[in-house]
């Protein structure tokens, strides 16, 4: 299949191994150099780097697109990849009473467009791809790796491969098991494939399985400067500035536990609809959080990601980059003039900042207005700003090397997830302290709320509005509109109220009632399915919710 066909073309850009234009194991990863570059490459290039022309040039443009359209961050008029369609409401009431529907709904298009063959049209198709084919490259890491004689501390060089591809095979299968119905595991270094699709639970054990194995690999390291060479050598040195760099064990460890956290929070309800944090959504594909979940979420959380920590992150460069300055992320595709931008920001987005908040200040200008039936705005972002001057959390910036793209956890989802665990675990005090670490953290410069707001409803008002605006542009924003309910049919629970409308003449609508009606979990795109057609009794490949 063509999903698994990328494995090998992991020799672009940063890899410098034999003819970059006729790649083969026996030719180009002989040695250490080899299967280090093998292993940089296969991550890099296939599991972000854009290789069908889509909109954008990397997963953290098309993929995380997605994952702000369909949260109402952000919308879009152009065709391309269907990102008009894939975020625009099934219908929504104004203030007046009148009831604008969407002819084509979010879940009717997906289905219409799950074609084989019609993957650039597809929305279903790319994170699937992308995430596949990183997998698929670094279990061919694992499998030549016994072949390789590494110099120093043979073990600890060894072992550093080995963790970064079970590192990067548990963030694929968290992708895949947090965003599509089914999946499929896929172990073998042979690129052999199977048709046993399997539930998203499943896929998600699989991840925090390889997370796991990680952490323990990690934790068996005896070398330090092995591990420090090899490591340095894995991540692009272009990618090891501001919050990106050689990670210490103990930060890779944080990575790892923010991820299992992130497994857990993102792939469960806790419906916050219409100011009612006791909400019930019916007809869903996941169940509600329990206390246990919150209580795993606050022990692992709690030993995440830390302030001052590196991450792993990529950013645009002159050249050899996985994506440009000007396309490469969603950040980029929003900023400028909101009439030529290919993402317009939502007003109902901006409302989420404080007035006094410095980031609402600094990263937004009104001017140019872009008029559209739902996604009409008066707000761009701003470009060129110096977050090193300001001290201010930059939103969009298309210099080379001016904007961060964050690709796993980072520090300020870490304390949100251990804002809304304390949160829903009746310590609210605590809870808003977490959201008041990320505001200070980001250069927010607003007022403390932890201990001014006492309510379950008031705290996870503040919550669910700062995880949007500083979690803008990460892939996460649907998943809590999603685990909040929003995303839902009004008819099972879901939806959003009393939301702004920005209209044509100027005026705005305050109260507006939006039925979004999205698929909660993703079907399996055609282009898999149809060439590897499912096993009698396997998990369904379309998400029978819908």
């Amino acid at each position: 299949m063509g999903i698994v066909a990328m494995a090998n073309s992991s020799c672009k850009k940063q890899l410098q191994i034999g003819n970059p234009n006729s790649p083969t194991l026996s030719g180009n990863v002989a040695d250490e150099s080899g299967l280090i570059s093998l292993a940089e490459g296969g991550v890099y290039e296939n599991g972000f780097a854009d290789g069908d022309g889509w909109l954008g040039n990397s997963y953290f443009s098309l993929p995380y697109g997605y994952m702000e359209l369909m949260a109402d961050n952000i919308g879009a008029d152009a065709s391309n990849n269907q990102i008009t369609t894939v975020g625009y409401p099934t219908y929504f009431i104004m203030d007046d009473g009148t009831k604008i529907t969407n002819g084509s709904p979010s879940v009717s298009i997906l289905r219409a467009y799950n074609i084989l063959g019609g993957s650039g049209n597809n929305p279903l198709f790319f994170q699937w791809q992308n995430m596949y084919a990183l997998n698929a490259a670094c279990n061919k890491v694992i499998q030549v790796l016994p072949t390789i004689k590494f110099s120093g501390d043979a073990t600890s060089r060894m072992n550093t491969v080995l963790a970064w591809c079970y590192w990067w095979k548990g963030f694929a299968y968290s992708q895949v098991g947090t965003m599509y119905y089914s999946g499929l595991i896929q172990d073998s270094g042979t690129n052999a494939t199977n048709n046993h699709y399997l539930p998203k639970d499943s896929i998600l054990a699989r991840s925090n399985y390889y997370l796991n194995l990680a952490a323990t690999t990690i934790n068996g390291i005896s070398s330090s400067s092995d591990y420090n060479t090899v490591l340095g050598e894995l991540i692009p040195p272009v990618y090891q500035v501001q919050n990106g760099g050689v990670l210490t064990p103990t930060m890779w460890i944080h990575n790892i536990n923010s991820l299992l956290a992130r497994n857990i929070i993102d792939n469960g309800l806790a419906p916050y609809v219409n100011g009612n944090p006791n909400a019930s959504i019916t007809k869903a594909s996941t169940g509600n959080l329990t206390a246990d979940d919150w209580n795993n979420i606050v022990t692992l959380a709690s030993n995440g990601i830390q302030s001052g920590d590196y991450v792993f992150t990529a950013q645009s460069t002159a050249t050899n980059s996985i994506f440009t300055a000007g396309g490469g992320n969603v950040a980029a595709n929003t900023t400028g003039n909101n009439i030529s931008s290919t993402f317009k920001i939502s007003v109902r987005f901006v409302a989420n900042f404080k007035a006094t908040d410095k980031r609402l200040a600094q990263n937004f200008w009104q001017g140019s207005v872009y008029n559209n039936p739902f996604y009409g705005t008066p707000y761009n972002i701003a470009d060129s700003l110096s977050q090193s001057t300001t001290g201010v959390a930059i939103l969009g910036n298309k210099l080379v090397g001016g904007y961060q793209v964050y690709i796993g956890p980072t520090y300020e989802e870490n304390e949100l997830m251990l804002a809304e665990a304390n949160i829903r675990l009746g310590n609210i005090a605590t809870g808003l302290s977490h959201v008041d670490n990320v505001r200070t953290y980001q250069g927010a410069g607003v007022a403390s709320v932890s201990g001014t707001v006492t309510t379950l409803a008031g705290a996870m008002a503040e919550l669910t509005a700062e995880s949007r605006v500083s979690l803008f542009g990460r892939g996460l924003s649907f998943y809590g509109a999603r685990r909040w309910g929003w995303i839902y049919d009004i008819s099972n629970g879901g939806g959003q109220y009393g939301q702004l409308l920005y209209n044509a003449d100027g005026t705005w609508d305050t109260n507006v009632t939006v039925d979004y009606n999205f698929m909660d979990y993703w079907d399996i795109p055609a282009d898999e399915t149809q060439l590897n057609p499912p096993a009698s009794g396997t998990s369904p490949i379309l998400n029978p919710n819908y």
